[in-house]
C-alpha cells in the first residue's frame, strides 16, 4: 500500500470531500460565511482563501493519498488567517502557535496510522517556520461530526487545555511532543480525524 502526503493547493483541492470544499466555517467570519452561503459563493471563497494563504504564508494543509486515492486531509494556518477563531470565547490562539483548523480521514482508512503521520508532518512544517505549538478549539459538548474537533479526543492524543471553557476550551500541543509520539497514540489520532466529517465518496485521481 503506497501512501503519500501532498501539500494542499488549488490543483488538488477537488480531492477533498465535496462538503469540505464548500465549507468556509474557519476561513470567514460568521457574518461573511453566512452571506457567502446565501449567494452560493462558499466554494469560490474557499479557493480564494487557500490562494491568499499560499501566496502570503505558504502551505496550509496536506492531502493524504493511499494508492493514489485521496483518503484524508488536514488544514492549518496562523490565527491571523482564521477569522472564525476570534468568535470563540477562548480566543485568541497564542502567537507562537499555528491553529489546527480541521482534519478528516475516510472511513475504512482509519486505524492505519495516517492521523499520526498527518500531524507529525504538520508539526515538522510549522516548527521549520519557527512556531512552537499547535493549538485548536475543542468542542466539549461534541455529539456529531462538525468543523470543530471534540475536546475529549484532542486531550486523548496529547493536547493540554490552556484556556478552559464549558463549551469551547482552547487546547495546545507542544511541537516537540508531537514529533516524539509513540506508536500507541496513532490509533487515537485516526479516531480523532475520523469523526470530523463523514463523507466517504471522494473523487478518484
Amino acid at each position: 500500500m503506497g501512501r503519500r502526503l501532498v501539500p494542499l493547493t488549488l490543483d488538488n483541492l477537488p480531492d477533498l470531500p465535496k462538503r469540505c470544499r464548500s465549507c468556509v466555517f474557519w476561513e470567514l467570519d460568521p457574518v461573511s460565511g453566512e452571506a457567502a452561503a446565501d449567494v452560493g459563493r462558499s466554494e469560490q471563497e474557499k479557493e480564494s482563501w487557500i490562494s491568499a494563504v499560499l501566496l502570503e504564508w505558504g502551505s496550509c494543509g496536506r492531502v493524504v493519498y493511499v494508492d493514489e486515492v485521496p483518503v484524508g486531509y488536514v488544514l492549518y494556518a496562523p490565527p491571523a488567517y482564521v477569522p472564525r477563531s476570534t468568535a470563540f470565547p477562548t480566543s485568541p490562539v497564542s502567537p507562537d502557535a499555528v491553529q489546527l483548523m480541521t482534519a478528516w480521514i475516510m472511513p475504512g482508512y482509519q486505524g492505519q496510522g495516517l492521523g499520526r503521520v498527518m500531524v507529525q508532518t504538520v508539526a515538522k512544517d510549522v516548527m521549520r517556520r519557527g512556531f512552537k505549538a499547535i493549538e485548536a478549539f475543542g468542542d466539549a459538548r461534541w455529539k456529531e461530526p462538525a468543523c470543530v474537533l471534540p475536546a475529549d479526543h484532542l486531550l486523548a492524543v496529547g493536547f493540554k487545555t490552556v484556556r478552559p471553557h464549558h463549551a469551547f476550551p482552547r487546547l495546545r500541543l507542544e511541537l516537540r511532543t508531537a514529533l516524539s509520539w509513540k506508536e500507541d497514540v496513532e490509533m487515537a489520532w485516526d479516531r480523532l480525524f475520523g469523526v470530523v466529517k463523514k463523507e466517504p465518496a471522494l473523487r478518484p485521481l
